[in-house]
């Protein structure tokens, strides 16, 4: 069976995917969302002055606001209604996934409400969503209305009604995204929540690294810095993808036994451990928990007291607290997360279920708590991956803060993950398709005959 997906995996061509009818239309509904996610990213919130606002994120997009400007693929720089992206939605995800750690009520309903359970879950935090939506969208209004040094507002109109619009835009725009995911996700190709923050830091990094090359024209960056950075950029590329692709393969083994007059099982498979279990998750995690609140500060910094001011620059990326929490939070998600994504006690008593052990290895307690040992070793591994790939733009920030935040980090990091996740997923829909050719094509002579 192996060998068959191989050789069909290997025919697969531009021919293949012409015949793909059903991939192609989930391609074009996915760009199509994609589309409609770029063109709402320049839609601006009512009520804003741009001038005010474009000064003020002059002063900080080298900051907080920049950081978050990337992952909002430009929307916060244009002040739009997908400003606050889908970030509040992947907050409330982290909140739920700790509280059903840690929640006796929501743990049994994770684990014993199989697939109605996890729905219920994903309720919980769509309505977490809005709430944290609207506390942000709150923030950033309050914020815009507070008057600069020479008694000017972002606000046209600051009042109770400009607050209620903006927190209802900036509401409805991060829901319309959640929407527009889940839609991507169960019609298109793709994890639709992941694919929307790919396509923000996609559509900003031409920019980026023209803006860089242009600083080195100009004689703002010393032209070998930018020589340097494009060739750490594409090491950086390299290296994440030969990590992501990395994996520990442990032999399982499977006895015979006879079933009727046929013998069955003697085989030998692998179980597969990636080297980065937890994938992307812990980056976007650890950003979102440090940029969302600074963020709303950021607003309020240049013309609120000066304890906010200091503690927008103390935390802000390129210092030493926003590295120290940022690694610190990147190691402890690594953790967190591959914890709930992979459960040793169940993986060895789904391998005892069938027959299945590792050699050497006795079944059940034994060959869970080898897992355990096993995965502990690589998620350390993975942390320090993912810790030194997403700390990499910051330390070199803190020698020059002009180096854009595309250079390693977060963004080339989501960009990777997400390529090959949606990559592979086609490529199982070209399988896919090549077998329903192949029982047809079966079925057919089977009649004839």
């Amino acid at each position: 069976m192996a060998s068959a997906a191989e050789q069909l995996a290997a025919n697969m061509n531009f021919g293949a995917f012409a015949r793909a009818k059903e991939l192609q239309k989930r391609l074009l509904f996915t760009l199509g969302v994609l589309i409609i996610y770029r063109i709402g990213t320049y839609v601006p919130l009512p009520g804003v002055d741009m001038g005010q606002f474009t000064m003020l994120f002059e002063q900080q997009s080298c900051g907080v606001l920049g950081m978050f400007n990337m992952f909002s693929g430009g929307a916060v720089e244009r002040m739009a209604i997908f400003a606050l992206n889908v970030m509040p939605y992947i907050s409330a995800s982290i909140i739920m996934q700790l509280m059903a750690a840690t929640v006796p009520a929501l743990e049994r309903l994770k684990k014993e409400g199989g697939e109605q359970g996890r729905k219920q879950i994903n309720q919980y935090s769509r309505y977490l969503t809005v709430v944290l939506a609207a506390a942000q969208g709150f923030a950033i209004a309050v914020a815009m209305q507070q008057p600069s040094t020479d008694g000017v507002t972002i606000a046209q109109n600051p009042g109770a009604f400009f607050v209620i619009v903006t927190v209802s835009t900036l509401v409805g725009g991060t829901m319309l995204l959640l929407w527009l995911g889940e839609q991507i996700t169960a019609r298109g190709v793709g994890n639709g929540v992941s694919l929307i923050i790919f396509a923000g830091i996609i559509a900003e990094m031409p920019r980026a690294l023209f803006q860089t090359l242009e600083q080195g024209r100009t004689g703002d960056l010393n032209a070998g810095l930018v020589i340097g950075l494009i060739a750490m950029l594409i090491a950086v590329l390299a290296f994440v993808v030969v990590i992501e692709r990395s994996q520990r393969r442990l032999l399982t083994q499977y006895p015979k036994r006879q079933v009727g007059n046929r013998m069955m099982g003697g085989e030998s498979s692998f179980l597969p451990l990636k080297l980065n279990t937890a994938g992307v998750i812990p980056a976007i995690f650890a950003s979102s928990l440090l940029l969302l609140p600074a963020t709303a500060a950021g607003f309020s910094a240049q013309s609120g007291p000066a304890w906010l001011t200091g503690l927008v620059a103390f935390v802000g990326p390129g210092q030493p607290a926003f590295i120290a929490f940022y690694g610190a939070m990147i190691v402890f998600f690594t953790f967190f997360y591959t914890s709930i994504t992979f459960n040793p006690e169940d993986v060895a008593d789904n391998l005892k279920k069938y027959g299945g052990f590792l050699p050497g290895i006795r079944p059940g307690k034994r060959t869970a708590e080898y897992l355990d040992h096993v995965l502990t070793r690589l998620t350390v591994i993975g942390a320090a991956y993912l810790a030194a790939v997403c700390l990499l733009p910051e330390i070199l920030r803190m020698q020059n803060p002009s180096i854009p935040f595309y250079i390693g980090g977060t963004a080339v990091l989501i960009v990777v993950s997400v390529t090959l996740d949606t990559v592979g997923q086609i490529q199982s829909h070209l399988l896919a398709h090549q077998y329903e050719g192949l029982i047809k094509k079966t079925k057919l002579r089977g009649r004839k005959r």
